[in-house]
């Protein structure tokens, strides 16, 4: 880390053992400092209203009472675009990620993370406002595969419309009758697409879309 601006963390999460445990670990990475931590999106909003210091990064629990991830991504990204947001999440929470991602996270880690993985997410996704993941899951996004730069790709109309309509909340079934194909043609579609990408599911697709531009939050 060769920064010598402290990056400022958020930690919300409603389990104050493990919140706590990592506010520790962050305060022990060169380079960072943990503003506070708290346990649900209705004391962050409280909390950032009060605070006289923003952070620029929030570790953002995606199971939570009173006010969940999804809700508080939601209000972060129309009160707070500037803060960059890690989903916290368990390898069975993918459609919970991709939501997530369509309100405007940045990126995801799994709880059991290395802490050099974590450091690492939370400087690139300061740095370069996105953190895809490379090794953490095979269940979930489990990277964008090759890495295939998008001027390398060339990519047919219609899969770049359905590329776009798997970034909102359609499911697939909504999708052909919104492209007016069959269900066995979008299957056709999706499939292609994830060989031509070298990607497993759904949310990598979106992780590809959002860090290359196919679509917006």
């Amino acid at each position: 880390m060769t920064s010598q601006k402290l990056i400022k963390i958020v930690i919300v999460d409603d389990h104050q053992l493990f919140a706590s445990s990592l506010m520790q670990l962050i305060k022990s990475l060169n380079g960072f400092d943990v503003l506070f931590f708290t346990e649900n999106g209705k004391t962050l909003k409280d909390k950032l209203n009060l605070s006289s210091e923003i952070p620029d990064v929030i570790l953002l629990d995606i199971n939570m009472p009173v006010m969940n991830g999804p809700e508080t991504m939601e209000w972060l990204h129309k009160e707070y675009p500037t803060i960059k947001v890690l989903a916290l999440s368990m390898e069975d929470e993918q459609l919970t990620v991709l939501e997530m991602l369509r309100k405007g996270a940045n990126g995801y880690l799994l709880k059991d993370i290395h802490p050099e993985e974590l450091e690492k997410a939370m400087y690139e996704v300061h740095e370069k406002g996105f953190y895809h993941t490379e090794h953490v899951s095979q269940t979930l996004i489990n990277s964008i595969g090759k890495d295939t730069s998008i001027d390398e790709i060339i990519f047919k109309e219609k899969e770049l419309v359905f590329i776009k309509l798997c970034c909102t909340e359609m499911t697939y079934k909504e999708i052909a009758e919104e492209m007016f194909l069959s269900p066995k043609t979008i299957d056709g579609y999706r499939q292609a697409l994830f060989q031509k990408l070298d990607l497993r599911n759904r949310v990598g697709l979106v992780m590809y879309a959002l860090k290359n531009n196919l679509f917006h939050h």
